[in-house]
């Protein structure tokens, strides 16, 4: 029996690792950006830190027309832009140490995507704000006490909140 070369062909060592599976589409995937080392894509916490993978993720090399040095272009947010700009030089040599010579000659800093706002958002996870404080029984009694003679349920819920972010603010000082 003859194998064609439309037929997948058949494995006969048991079961292997995902990754093994998935490099191909992985190298394609990347490739079709401009990376020729997915490395850099799938450890890129690892290849330029811990602080900067927060604050960046890498979204294209590109290649110029003489063909010397790349051009590698990093999506980060707006807040995060001039910290990251200040370490780019250091960006440079940490990804070129992953691909082991001087690939890359220059690193472009971007706040939106190339494909457009919506597709390209960057999900960087945000410090967690802290809990605001239980709000004081008296204040509470004190807003319920003078909302509640309105009749209108919607009305004397909407005003007990008001009262109470009215009632405790602190107090402001002139002179």
């Amino acid at each position: 029996m003859s194998v064609t070369s439309s037929e997948p062909k058949r494995r006969r060592r048991g079961f292997e690792p995902a990754a093994g599976l998935l490099k191909d589409r992985i190298r394609e995937a990347g490739e079709s950006r401009g990376f020729a080392v997915t490395r850099l894509l799938t450890h890129w916490a690892e290849v330029v830190g811990e602080e900067v993978a927060a604050m960046a993720r890498p979204v294209k090399v590109g290649y110029g027309r003489e063909g010397f040095g790349a051009t590698l272009t990093l999506l980060t947010t707006g807040a995060a832009a001039p910290i990251l700009q200040m370490q780019l030089p250091k960006i440079r040599e940490k990804v070129n140490a992953c691909y082991g010579y001087n690939a890359i000659s220059r690193v472009v800093v971007t706040q939106t995507a190339p494909v457009g706002f919506a597709e390209g958002q960057v999900a960087f996870d945000p410090a967690p704000r802290p809990a605001p404080p239980p709000p004081d029984p008296a204040i509470l009694r004190q807003s319920a006490a003078l909302s509640g003679e309105v009749r209108d349920e919607a009305l004397r819920l909407a005003l007990e909140a008001l009262g109470e972010k009215v009632l405790s603010r602190p107090r402001l000082k002139k002179g």
